[in-house]
């Protein structure tokens, strides 16, 4: 295969847009409040020689996991699907099983940070017994948190290292409001968590919208490499909710910089190899 084409995105997102569905779209996000479908992102993805994607959901519905599958089945270069389920259902066991079947449908993923209390969702029984049922089926478990709440993601990470956690966003770090230096910090637990893996995306809407400098967020890049090391990293645009602050090329042109010191295959990892082996998407 093209060596461009092994790139994957690996977090970016698709939605048929319906008023009151997405509750999580503020005010001031009038910009997404349209439908992103992969017409769209396949130019963009061309244009930065990106092979393909890893799609996930952006609502707390099977409903939205059944139209990701079908977009991946009309369009084989979305290669894999982390979807939602419901992680504390009696009936999760055959929830998943019946989902088994689903070739594309490498992971799941609930939206922990817009709980009324993160940190205490992730010490729930039955959430922790549905994420280790994800676990056991071979499946990823993608985490949602904001850097506030990294203590108790990694007493999570900790408790389930029977499959890979993917940490979404760098763990949200509070760009406007802490330092670098405090960020890296609250990362320090996971550095030596073979099971987690992080996903450098999501940066440019953590820091002031469309007013961030390149030099001022390559440091979070920095970081996480110390952190987690390439082969632990996983590139991704959070598309379309990175245009809420700056265009698809933009986000590729600073991961790009971000990572330019690194060797060949260094980049390759965090350009997609990464991103392959974590979720199987050569399977």
């Amino acid at each position: 295969m093209n060596e461009s084409l092994r790139r994957v995105d690996a977090h970016q997102h698709f939605w048929r847009y319906v008023l009151g569905e997405f509750d999580w779209m503020g005010a001031n996000m009038a910009e997404l409040r349209r439908d992103f479908l992969p017409p769209e992102l396949r130019l963009l993805l061309d244009r930065e020689k990106i092979g393909g994607t890893v799609a996930v959901q952006s609502r707390a519905s099977e409903a939205d996991t059944d139209f990701l599958l079908e977009l991946a089945a009309a369009h084989p270069w979305i290669l894999g699907v982390v979807g939602w389920i419901d992680l504390r259902a009696a009936d999760l066991e055959a929830a998943l099983e019946r989902r088994d079947g689903e070739r594309a449908l490498k992971g799941y993923r609930h939206q922990v940070e817009d709980e009324p209390s993160p940190a205490a969702f992730l010490e729930d029984g039955p959430f922790n017994r549905g994420v280790d049922a994800v676990l056991r089926r071979g499946k990823v478990y993608d985490l949602l948190v904001r850097a506030h709440d990294l203590d108790s993601a990694a007493r999570f990470c900790a408790r389930h290292d029977t499959g890979w956690i993917v940490l979404d966003h760098f763990g949200k770090p509070d760009v406007r409001g802490e330092s670098v230096q405090a960020w890296a910090a609250r990362l320090r637990p996971f550095r030596d968590m073979s099971h987690v893996a992080c996903k450098v995306s999501g940066l440019i809407t953590e820091a002031p919208w469309r007013a961030w400098r390149a030099e001022a967020l390559t440091p979070y890049f920095a970081a996480a490499l110390d952190c987690f090391g390439p082969e632990r990293l996983l590139f991704g645009s959070d598309w379309p909710v990175c245009r809420l602050s700056g265009d698809y090329a933009q986000v590729c042109a600073l991961a790009r910089a971000a990572t330019a010191s690194l060797s060949g295959p260094e980049r390759d990892a965090v350009w997609g190899e990464t991103a392959r082996r974590v979720y199987g998407l050569d399977r």
